[in-house]
C-alpha cells in the first residue's frame, strides 16, 4: 500500500512541479524564458501606457479600437487585472490638438443663466488675463475719478468754512458712486475648463464621485443681496464630465452612483453637453443654470460582475449599442512569451516606485514561482497584478532596510510572510486556536470523523468535519441534519448525501436520522470540495470504520462518483502541513495546480485520487477491505455521488 502511495505522490509531483525540482541554474532558466539578464536594471521599460499592460491582449485591442472611433468601453472583472490603467492608456492614444477651453461669462440679460463660450486650449487662460487687465486698468481709472472729486469738495470745504459738512458729504458721495457704478470686475469670465500646456487627452478619475463632483454644481453665496453679492458666473464649478471633455472619464463601480447621477451620466452621453446647475434646492445655485456645456468624453466603465446588476439599464444599452464590452482575464497561459512580459512587469513596477532596488535573476524567479501559485490553475500565470506588484515592493522594502543594493531571492522569500493578506493572517490565528482546543486531530482514527481542507479567503485551513447515525425522531422518515452556519446553498447540497447512503448500503434508511457537522464554522460555509470528506465520514458513522487521522482531504464529487478538481489546492496542503497532518488527498485532474514551496514539499505526502475507492483506501483504517469491496460491488450497478456549491464569501470558509 505504502508502494503506491509513492507512485501516485513521486510520479504526480515529477509530471506536473518539474521546475520545482531542478537545480538552481536549470530552475531560473525553467521559470524566466529567454531574457538574457542579470538583475532588472538591464530590462527595458516601455514607455507607452498601454505596452505595460501584461496579459489582456483582448481588452488592449478594443481600447486602441475604441480611442480610435471614440467608442465608450465597459471593463468587467477581478480587482487589480489593469482596468483603470487601460483607461489612463486610452487618454495617450487620443489626439491631443482637439483640446478645448470652457470659459464662462456673466450674462446682462439674465443673472441667472451664465453664458459659455468654447475657445481653443490655452486661449482661455489668455481671454481671463486680458479681461482682468483691462478691468483693473478701468477700476483703478475710476479710483482715480473719484479722490480728485472727494478732495476738491473737501479743499471748497475748508475755504469755505464748512470742513466738517464737506468731509462727510465727500464720504456719502464716495460711497454712493461705489455703490452705484458698475464693477468691473463681475464682468470678468471665469476660466471653467483649463486644458493650457496639457500633452496628452484628459483622463478624469470619477470613481465614488457625488452629483455635485460629476455633472458640475454652483457655491453657496451667504451673501445674495444688496451689492454684496458674487456674480452667479463665479459660483459656477465644472463636473468630472466636463473636465474630462475631448478626453476620458473613468468610472469603477458604477453601480454605486445614485440613480438620478446615472441618468444625468446618460443624458450627458447622449446630448455631447450638460448645463450645470445646483445640486442642492437648499442653495441659491438651484437658481442658476448656465448654457449647455461641453463634455464630449469616452466613458470608460469598470467593476465586478455586481456592477453591471446595479447598472442604469438605459445606460448599459448605451453602451451596448455605441461601444464595446470585456471581460477582464484572471490568469494567463504560462508561454514563453508571456514570462517575458512579467520579467518586464517586475522591472516596470521597480521603475515607477523608484524606492526600490532592482531585482536580482533569482529575486525574480521567486516572483515569477508565486505568479504561478496565485494563478491557481496548472499551466497559468496570475493577472492580478496589483497584488503581485505589492510583493515586489514589499521585497524592493526588506531589501532597502537590509542595505542591499539589489533585491535577492531570500529578499522575497522574507517579504511572502510578511505581505501576508488579512485573510492569511486570520487562518492562522484560527489554526492556533484550534490546535490549542484541539478543534482538529492529527493522529489516531476515529469514526465518523474527517479533517476537511477549506480556503479562507486565499489561505488554507482545517476544518473538520464529524457524522453521526441515530435513530429517526420522526416517525415519518429520516433526515439529513448538517449543523455549522451552513449558508442555504450548502445546506440544501448537504441532504443530496442521502442519495449516497441508500446506493450505498443498498438498503432502508428511512428510520435513520444522518447528522453532519462542520466544527468551528463561525462565520458560515458555503463550498462543493467538501463532498469526498462528507461521504467519507457519513460512511465511517454507518459502517464503523475508522478514518485516518493523520489524513486530510479534498475534493468535489460528480454524480457518477467521480472525484473531480477544486480550486485552492496549493493553499490547503500547506495549512494541512502547517497542522502537522501526514496525508492529503487531492483531485487527479488538480495535481498540476499543486505549487507548494521547498519547505512544504518533506512535510506532507500528496497523493492524487479520482474516485471514492481510492479516497476509502487511503482514508479509512481498520476494516477498509470489507468496505471497499462492498463499495465496487455497489459502484458497479449504480454510480454513487454527491455535489455542493463551491463559493464562499469572505470571512467565510470555502471548502
Amino acid at each position: 500500500m505504502k508502494e503506491r502511495h509513492q507512485i501516485y505522490s513521486e510520479e504526480g509531483l515529477k509530471d506536473n512541479m518539474r521546475a520545482e525540482k531542478l537545480t538552481s541554474e536549470d530552475e531560473s532558466k525553467e521559470l524566466l524564458g529567454d531574457i538574457d539578464f542579470n538583475d532588472t536594471s538591464s530590462i527595458t521599460v516601455p514607455e507607452s501606457l498601454i505596452d505595460h499592460v501584461i496579459g489582456q491582449d483582448e481588452a488592449v485591442e478594443v481600447i486602441k479600437k475604441a480611442a480610435r472611433q471614440r467608442r465608450h468601453v465597459m471593463l468587467i472583472g477581478s480587482p487589480g487585472t489593469g482596468k483603470s490603467m487601460l483607461g489612463k492608456a486610452m487618454s495617450e492614444l487620443l489626439p491631443v490638438e482637439e483640446l478645448q477651453d470652457v470659459l464662462v461669462y456673466a450674462n446682462p440679460e439674465d443673472n441667472n443663466t451664465p453664458r459659455v463660450r468654447v475657445v481653443p486650449a490655452g486661449r482661455g487662460k489668455q481671454i481671463v488675463d486680458a479681461q482682468k487687465m483691462e478691468a483693473r486698468k478701468k477700476v483703478q481709472t475710476r479710483n482715480m475719478f473719484l479722490m480728485l472729486i472727494v478732495m476738491a469738495l473737501i479743499v471748497y470745504a475748508y475755504y469755505t468754512g464748512q470742513l466738517l459738512f464737506g468731509i462727510i458729504a465727500a464720504a456719502l458721495i464716495f460711497l454712493s458712486l461705489r455703490y452705484m457704478l458698475p464693477k468691473e470686475d463681475a464682468m470678468v469670465p471665469k476660466l471653467l475648463v483649463d486644458n493650457n500646456s496639457k500633452k496628452k487627452a484628459p483622463y478624469v478619475d470619477a470613481t465614488g464621485a457625488h452629483a455635485g463632483a460629476l455633472l458640475g454644481d454652483v457655491r453657496h453665496d451667504p451673501f445674495q443681496s444688496g451689492g454684496l453679492e458674487t456674480p452667479s458666473h463665479e459660483r459656477v464649478e465644472c463636473g468630472a464630465i466636463h473636465k474630462a471633455h475631448k478626453g476620458v472619464l473613468f468610472i469603477d463601480e458604477v453601480n454605486t452612483l445614485r440613480p438620478e447621477s446615472q441618468q444625468s451620466l446618460l443624458t450627458a452621453l447622449q446630448e455631447g453637453e450638460y448645463p450645470i446647475t445646483g445640486q442642492s434646492e437648499r442653495s441659491s445655485g438651484a437658481l442658476v443654470r448656465t448654457e449647455p456645456v461641453p463634455c464630449n468624453f469616452i466613458m470608460i466603465l469598470a467593476g465586478n460582475l455586481d456592477a453591471v446588476q446595479g447598472m442604469h439599464p438605459a445606460l448599459r444599452s448605451r453602451i451596448k449599442g455605441y461601444g464595446y464590452e470585456v471581460y477582464m482575464r484572471d490568469t494567463m497561459d504560462d508561454t514563453l512569451e508571456n514570462r517575458n512580459k512579467l520579467i518586464r512587469f517586475v522591472a516596470q513596477e521597480i521603475v515607477r516606485d523608484g524606492k526600490i532596488p532592482h531585482f536580482t535573476r533569482d529575486a525574480v524567479s521567486e516572483i515569477m514561482r508565486e505568479a504561478k501559485r496565485r494563478s491557481g490553475r496548472k499551466g497559468h500565470l496570475t493577472l492580478m497584478l496589483r497584488d503581485l506588484g505589492g510583493l515586489i515592493r514589499v521585497s524592493g522594502d526588506v531589501a532597502r532596510a537590509n542595505g542591499a543594493n539589489l533585491t535577492e531571492a531570500d529578499h522575497v522569500v522574507q517579504a511572502k510572510k510578511m505581505a501576508r493578506s488579512v485573510e492569511q493572517q486570520l487562518a492562522d490565528r484560527y489554526m492556533e486556536r484550534r490546535k490549542d482546543y484541539s478543534m482538529f486531530h492529527s493522529s489516531g482514527d476515529e469514526v465518523g470523523r474527517v479533517n476537511g481542507l477549506a480556503v479562507m479567503g486565499d489561505s488554507g485551513i482545517v476544518l473538520p468535519i464529524m457524522a453521526e447515525i441515530t435513530p429517526a425522531q420522526s416517525k415519518d422518515e429520516g433526515r439529513i441534519i448538517a449543523t455549522g452556519k451552513l449558508q442555504e446553498i450548502a445546506r440544501e447540497a448537504v441532504t443530496n448525501v442521502s442519495v449516497l447512503i441508500k446506493k450505498f448500503l443498498g438498503e432502508d434508511i428511512t428510520k435513520k436520522d444522518v447528522h453532519i457537522q462542520f466544527i468551528g464554522t463561525y462565520e458560515g460555509v458555503e463550498g462543493d470540495s467538501a463532498s469526498i470528506s462528507i461521504a467519507t465520514a457519513v460512511i465511517s458513522a454507518l459502517e464503523g470504520v475508522p478514518v485516518k487521522q493523520t489524513v486530510a482531504m479534498t475534493g468535489s464529487l460528480s454524480v457518477r462518483g467521480d472525484v473531480m478538481p477544486v480550486g485552492g489546492v496549493t493553499q490547503k496542503i500547506e495549512a494541512a502541513a502547517k497542522a502537522g497532518i501526514k496525508t492529503v488527498l487531492i483531485p487527479k485532474s488538480n495535481m498540476g495546480d499543486v505549487l507548494i514551496d521547498e519547505a512544504t514539499k518533506g512535510m506532507i505526502e500528496i497523493i492524487p485520487v479520482s474516485n471514492m475507492s481510492e479516497v476509502f483506501e487511503y482514508a479509512m483504517g481498520g476494516q477498509r477491505n470489507r468496505l471497499i469491496e462492498k463499495l465496487k460491488r455497489f459502484a458497479t450497478e449504480k454510480k454513487i455521488g454527491i455535489i455542493l456549491p463551491e463559493t464562499i464569501s469572505i470571512p467565510s470558509r470555502s471548502i
